[in-house]
């Protein structure tokens, strides 16, 4: 890679509030998204974020003030405002600290691997702070002249990578016309990127680690990922398809030694939803008589509502509530800042740059 070249890798994700007054803005910023939530678009859909927000902001706060993540100050980002602000919050996700903890990580990595070229990860949240347009200027101002946008879905989906995405030219096209400062390279999925599979694997390992060889045998293994409306995956929304492929993949590569099952959690609305639900199928597996669930967050790559509220919390607590019983319920831990998730980023990046690269000078060989 030429030394005038100068690499900025995105990171890509949903973003969380960083405060109880954060909490609303978020959701009105979800819901008012026509790639994640279709409720009509334009006005009508912004009036009804509006009204959704405000009434379900105060409930997902609690839930946020649960699991919060800076209880000792900030450590998400430097354009948080609780960190410009020098504020302790009591209502912080833990997707902007871990976020920003792959960030770095990830930055790191691609500088020991490129020790001859300008490297710097940004992060450009799509619902909360960094957003887009101040990744893209700070980009500007560093003079980056390569950019590879890297979504922290391994999944692709339309509402998740395709809407960052569509944001993304949105943005820059508003900015730079159709004369944009820098080439851009996209990675669209890396569900079946063998270090990927690994670092998941590896979880799985560290949940099953304390169980005696008795409650292994008969464990069963729960894989759960974020649901998406039937109508989506009938439109070719190729999500649900790959995560079966990440599933199949990482059983393969345990040889097949446990039970599993596949479910989706976090559906919302009327509308049909992938099926089986979470939680409708670990009731199905108590009532069976099954008594060993070690639940895995398939498709989230950081821990936040949906793994340590939803299956953490309220899951145990559903159960309990419907008169059933279980012996181990277990939950694997997000990839978070795995070494080996993060060695799965540097490849997915370098792929994409391999022909600017010049082997013999920057490129460390990457671990299979």
């Amino acid at each position: 890679m030429q030394k005038e070249t100068r690499l900025g890798v995105v990171l890509m994700n949903l973003g969380g509030p960083t405060s109880e007054e954060s909490a609303r803005t978020f959701l009105y910023n979800l819901f008012s998204d026509t790639d994640i939530i279709k409720l009509g678009g334009g006005t009508l859909q912004k009036a009804l974020a509006t009204v959704i927000s405000k009434f379900r902001a105060p409930k997902v706060a609690v839930n946020y003030k649960k699991i919060n993540s800076c209880p000792k100050g900030c450590t998400g980002s430097k354009h948080c405002l609780n960190r410009q602000n020098k504020v302790v919050s009591d209502c912080c996700s833990p997707i902007n600290p871990l976020t920003e903890q792959q960030r770095k990580a990830l930055e790191k990595s691609l500088k020991e691997a490129l020790p001859n070229t300008f490297v710097k990860a940004y992060t450009a949240m799509r619902y909360w702070r960094p957003f887009a347009d101040v990744v893209i200027n700070e980009m500007k101002e560093d003079g980056i002249t390569h950019v590879v946008l890297l979504p922290l879905y391994p999944q692709f989906s339309w509402t998740t990578t395709g809407s960052s995405f569509r944001d993304w030219e949105n943005l820059t096209k508003a900015e730079f016309g159709n004369h944009k400062p820098w080439n851009e390279y996209y990675i669209k999925n890396y569900h079946l990127n063998p270090t990927y599979l690994k670092s998941l694997n590896q979880r799985i390992e560290e949940a099953l680690a304390d169980l005696d060889e008795q409650t292994r045998k008969e464990i069963h293994l729960v894989f759960s990922a974020h649901g998406t409306p039937v109508s989506e995956v009938e439109s070719g929304d190729p999500y649900t398809k790959q995560i079966e492929e990440t599933v199949e993949a990482i059983m393969d590569l345990r040889g097949r030694k446990e039970q599993y099952w596949l479910s989706y959690q976090s559906r919302v609305g009327p509308a049909k939803w992938t099926q089986p639900n979470t939680e409708d199928l670990v009731f199905r597996l108590l009532e069976y008589g099954i008594k060993h669930l070690v639940m895995i967050p398939v498709a989230f790559v950081t821990d936040h509502i949906e793994t340590l509220v939803e299956l953490g919390m309220e899951l145990p607590e559903a159960i309990e509530e419907h008169g059933l019983h279980i012996h181990t319920l277990k939950v694997s831990k997000g990839l978070n800042d795995s070494e080996l998730f993060i060695e799965s980023l540097k490849q997915e990046v370098l792929k994409q740059v391999d022909h600017l690269v010049n082997p013999a000078e920057n490129v460390k060989t990457i671990a299979s």
